[in-house]
């Protein structure tokens, strides 16, 4: 019997995940061939993403690391291999199916924030609730009022994202993406848009709720002082694992990514 994700402790995982674009047209000249040619974003990567963990995805650009994000996410389908959010295997689901999981399942933190300009703050945090059809139960109204007294938004309620700052749309962001407490948030480069104390105050919100209410984070980014706030760090390379290390310092990272100093992975390992 297969060992499910939950029993390895993982919020999710992927196995021998590949990710093709492109391929070479048949009967095409040698010259168009090579232009079509089929680039392996990811090149059968095998890894796990820990409850009550916040994870750093790092690599230069062209890495793997957006694409194995958004096929963790249930946001793209991989050319091979399999993925799980918790125990539910997401290759091969339908897009209703997806759709329904990924809402209820998965919080989302963007770049440019994604608030609905039209609605205040209050409508904003609660509308993975609205989307699915139902009112908050009691608990999530106590979890929500939790989220907005320690985010500092209890006086911003009524605000619509333009008469707020970038960190605080950005912790409107978070307040959303924490409200329906889903098996994993995703944030991808969540601190691109704002200044750097508002970067750090924002990553620092993100640790604590992985520290604190046991969430699971996986964040994508490129800066090495957001991914020292991470407790492990996963670097990719040439769309594989090529290291996966511990908390690092924002230099460690640095020197890392400099040296490019890591073998990739050995295929085939959950962590």
């Amino acid at each position: 019997m297969e060992i499910t994700t939950t029993e390895m402790g993982l919020a999710a995982r992927v196995q021998s995940l590949t990710k093709t674009y492109g391929a070479a047209r048949s009967g095409a000249s040698p010259a168009a061939a090579a232009s079509d040619a089929a680039v392996r974003a990811l090149d059968d990567v095998s890894v796990g993403i820990r409850r009550g963990q916040f994870t750093a995805i790092m690599g230069p650009s062209g890495s793997g690391k957006s694409t194995l994000m958004h096929i963790m996410a249930g946001l793209d389908a991989p050319t091979s291999g399999r993925a799980w959010i918790g125990d539910t295997e997401i290759t091969g689901l339908g897009d209703t199916e997806l759709t329904l999981l990924r809402r209820r399942r998965v919080g989302f933190v963007f770049q440019a924030f994604n608030l609905v300009p039209t609605l205040d703050v209050r409508g904003n945090i609660l509308l993975p609730f609205d989307l699915d059809g139902r009112r908050p139960t009691p608990q999530e109204r106590e979890r929500i009022d939790g989220l907005v007294d320690s985010l500092g938004l209890a006086t911003r309620l009524g605000h619509r994202p333009h008469q707020l700052s970038g960190g605080q749309q950005q912790r409107v962001a978070i307040a959303r993406a924490l409200a329906t407490a889903p098996d994993l948030v995703f944030a991808d480069e969540p601190t691109g848009n704002l200044d750097s104390r508002t970067g750090r105050e924002v990553l620092a919100l993100l640790a604590s709720a992985s520290r604190d209410h046991g969430q699971s984070i996986a964040m994508v980014t490129h800066d090495p002082i957001a991914a020292s706030h991470a407790d492990r760090v996963l670097f990719l390379a040439d769309g594989r694992i090529a290291a996966d290390k511990p908390r690092q310092t924002a230099e460690q990272v640095s020197a890392h990514m400099l040296a490019g100093e890591a073998a990739p992975a050995a295929a085939g390992s959950i962590r």
